[in-house]
Order: C-alpha cells, then sequence, then structure tokens
C-alpha cells in the first residue's frame, strides 16, 4: 500500500493511496479463511468447503468490503502518522471509477482541509467582571404584583357605567343566521372580558360602551376559515341581553394569593420570587460575562482557517438574517443568499472560537455527560405534550440531532472551565446597569 501527497497548500491537503491488487487479493484470502468454518455448503462437510471453491462463490461480493477496508485502513494509519484531524469528512474518490476491473491495482484519492495548529492561550490573563444583582423590595413586589394580575378578579362597576375594553360583561345572548337560532350560538350569563379575542372577530367591539340591561344586536360575519362548515363567511346577529359590568381587580397580595401559587404564605412566596429573580439575573450576567470572554478570546488567539467551514458558516449566517427579514417566507425555495462581508466577517468569529473551544474542552478532557444528555433530550420533549417518548426515540435514532444538542451543551461546560481559571472579579449593579448590558448584546 503506498499514500502519495499531491496537495499541501495552508491547511488543504491531497494524497493518492494505492491497494495493489496483490493486496486485496490478500485481504480477500483472509475475509475466507475467517468464515470458512462456519461455512456449510452440498456436498461437503461443515467447515470443509476448499478455499477455491469459496473463492468462486464468495470472492467477487468480498472484493468491495476487502477494498473498502484496506482504503480506511490506510486513512486511518495516514492521520495517525501524520497527526491531522479533517475540519470535514475527507472527499475520498476512486481513479479509474467505473473502468477498473479485477486484478488491477486500487488508486483513490483523499482530499480534505486539515485543522489548524491551534494555540492555547493563558486563561490566566483573562481579566473579566461579573455583574452581581440583589434583588430588592421593588423588584420582589413588582413581580407580587404582576401575579396579582394573572389571577385577577372583576368586581361590577357602578350602575349605569359603561363598558370599557379589558372589563367582563355578563350578558345572555342568542345568534341567528338567515333570522333562525343555530346549534351551539347561545348562552346565559356568559362572562366575556372584551378585548380577550376569545370570541369572533368583530363580537366583542360592538360591546363596549353598553350598560347593565342594555339588550345589543351584534351583527358579525362568520370567517371562511370557521370551525363550523354550515357558518363559514356566514352573516349573524347575535341577540344580546347585558346583565352585568364589571371592572378587572388584581388580586390582593395576601397569604390567599400566595397559596394559589403553591407557597405556604406570602413571606414563602416572596423568598421563592426573590431566589427566581436571582437565578435570573445570574442567568443574564453570565450571557455578558460570556460575551466579553468570547471577545478577548476572539482578539488573544489567531490561527488559520479551513475554508469550507467559514464558507458554510457565513451562508449559513447569511440564510438565518435572510429569513429573519422576510419573516413572511416559509420556505427554501428562494434565490441562493451571497454572504455579505459582515457575514464572513462573522463566520471566521464563530469558526475561530468554536474551534479553540473545542481544542481547550479536547485538552482538558471536557465532555457532555449521559444523563445531561438525557435532560436536554427530555427539555426538548416538553414542546411536544403527548409525544414525548417517539421524540425521544427519534433523537436517540439522529446523530445530528443528538450534535444539535450536545453542542451547546458542551460549550457551556467549557466556558464554565474558561472562567474558574480567568481573574474574574464581582461588581454589584443595579438591575438596569444589568438591563442594559444585556441590550447591548442583541445589539452586536
Amino acid at each position: 500500500m503506498q499514500v502519495t501527497e499531491t496537495l499541501n497548500d495552508g491547511l488543504k491537503r491531497g494524497y493518492e493511496i494505492t491497494v495493489t491488487a496483490d493486496e486485496l487479493d490478500a485481504k480477500v484470502n483472509e475475509k475466507l479463511a475467517e468464515a470458512q468454518p462456519e461455512i456449510e455448503m452440498k456436498g461437503f462437510r461443515k467447515g470443509k468447503v476448499p478455499m477455491a471453491l469459496l473463492k468462486k462463490q464468495f470472492g467477487q461480493r468480498l472484493l468491495g468490503e476487502a477494498m473498502q477496508e484496506a482504503v480506511d485502513g490506510a486513512m486511518s494509519e495516514h492521520f495517525e502518522k501524520t497527526g491531522d484531524r479533517p475540519a470535514l469528512q475527507p472527499a475520498v474518490e476512486m481513479v479509474d471509477g467505473e473502468n477498473w476491473k479485477e486484478g488491477d491495482d486500487v488508486k483513490v484519492t483523499m482530499t480534505y482541509e486539515a485543522l489548524p495548529e491551534i494555540p492555547e492561550p493563558d486563561l490566566g490573563k483573562i481579566k473579566l467582571e461579573r455583574m452581581v444583582v440583589k434583588p430588592d423590595d421593588a423588584a420582589v413586589t413588582e413581580a407580587l404584583e404582576s401575579l396579582a394580575e394573572n389571577v385577577q378578579d372583576f368586581e361590577s362597576r357602578k350602575k349605569g357605567s359603561k363598558a370599557k375594553d379589558g372589563d367582563q360583561v355578563v350578558i345572555d345572548f342568542v345568534g341567528k343566521v338567515d333570522g333562525e337560532p343555530f346549534e351551539g350560538g347561545a348562552a346565559e350569563d356568559y362572562p366575556l372580558v372584551l378585548g380577550s379575542g376569545s370570541f369572533i372577530p368583530g363580537f366583542e367591539e360592538q360591546l363596549v360602551g353598553v350598560k347593565a340591561g342594555d339588550e345589543k344586536n351584534v351583527e358579525v360575519t362568520f370567517p371562511d376559515d370557521y370551525g363550523a362548515e354550515n357558518l363559514k363567511g356566514k352573516p349573524a346577529v347575535f341577540e344580546c341581553t347585558v346583565k352585568d359590568v364589571k371592572a378587572p381587580k388584581a388580586a390582593e397580595i395576601d397569604d390567599e394569593l400566595a397559596k394559589k401559587y403553591g407557597a405556604e404564605d406570602l413571606d414563602a412566596l416572596k423568598a421563592q420570587i426573590s431566589e427566581r429573580l436571582e437565578a435570573e439575573y445570574a442567568g443574564a450576567a453570565r450571557a455578558v460575562v460570556k460575551r466579553a470572554l468570547l471577545d478577548q478570546l476572539d482578539e488573544a488567539v489567531k490561527f488559520d482557517l479551513p475554508p469550507t467551514l467559514v464558507e458554510a458558516e457565513a451562508k449559513q449566517i447569511a440564510h438565518q438574517l435572510w429569513h429573519e427579514d422576510n419573516p413572511e417566507v416559509h420556505d427554501h425555495n428562494h434565490g441562493e443568499i451571497e454572504p455579505t462581508d459582515e457575514h464572513n466577517k462573522l463566520a471566521e468569529r464563530r469558526v475561530r472560537l468554536g474551534l479553540l473551544l473545542a481544542e481547550i474542552g479536547r485538552k482538558n478532557e471536557v465532555e457532555v455527560t449521559d444523563a445531561e444528555m438525557t435532560q436536554a433530550i427530555m427539555n426538548q420533549a416538553r414542546q411536544y405534550p403527548g409525544q414525548e417518548r417517539q421524540f425521544f426515540e427519534f433523537i436517540q435514532q439522529n446523530q445530528e440531532m443528538q450534535q444539535q444538542l450536545r453542542a451547546p451543551i458542551f460549550e457551556d461546560k467549557v466556558v464554565d472551565h474558561v472562567l474558574e481559571q480567568a481573574d474574574v472579579t464581582e461588581k454589584e449593579v443595579s438591575k438596569a446597569d444589568l438591563e442594559k448590558a444585556v441590550e447591548a448584546l442583541d445589539e452586536e
């Protein structure tokens, strides 16, 4: 077997691998010898079929396997000997292709882009500042008020008050199409919140301004995509009697509110809110310090980048941003989107940082555990109620999806490792300062 270099340009590599006919023949004989003891054939005892007959019967079938194994072995030996790590799966092509015939040497070309030598940064020299925000009484109170609004009640307005958007009107109604009531079109003492959008378009707006005791005919047209086939696109009149007009009233912030949210009392609910806010602030602060870390790593370490990786990343960025600018397009039936210089620059940063973090993780034996992967899959599965088991099985059988879930976990673990080595100081700031820093991330 012979491996000859044909290309060495930057990170681009090319080789021609030659497997002689004798080597292939020996590989086929080796496979036949391994299988011979278990082969039965009419006229021969098990394991006693002559090699010549076996070769005639199975040789052609085994030749392809032998060829593949020989080439794979040569590639593995090459990477082990050179220390090269391909950025993507090497491209392998047979030189003679369809013209090759049994008895000829096999020649294949192998081309790839090698991963560059990545310098190891001195993590101890990285200086970062982590924002710390302590939940204050005002933030806890704001959260409590929000919770109270979510469980709001309604109380009757003064007699003669007109209904406003957001009010609840209690109504009896009968719906008619062509003067005849239709099934499901009537109700008594129905509590309808104006502006909730729970009724068909145009219904709630016509009840703004009514008073308790009013009778109102609401004229609407059922949408063309309405669920009931017999009502699609039909004009209808709802004869409504307004029995009460109620204003929204937030729940009292007390122990009863706390119990509605599963807490023992108000103090316990406040403690839960404070813990949740602290976790939210810590998550936001981590995003800020992570961006600062990546900025420093991007400046500190420079190395050649595999062009194919950068090109693929730039195309993906351009495609994603195009869809964000054209949200009405949900498919990919559009022309090719050419990356701009800005896309290419961002792609270079992402590839550089991706390779650097991967190398730091590899050298420090950072791994994603089975438990972490299981948790990630379960979190994703919750988006498909009732189909969690099918989703779990789909992920287990799909290597690409597994990698998509593993990649961000791995990156976060490497970032945590780097932060442990870096010089990180904490600075207590206000919630407004943290929010401003987070907003700045989106602008970059």
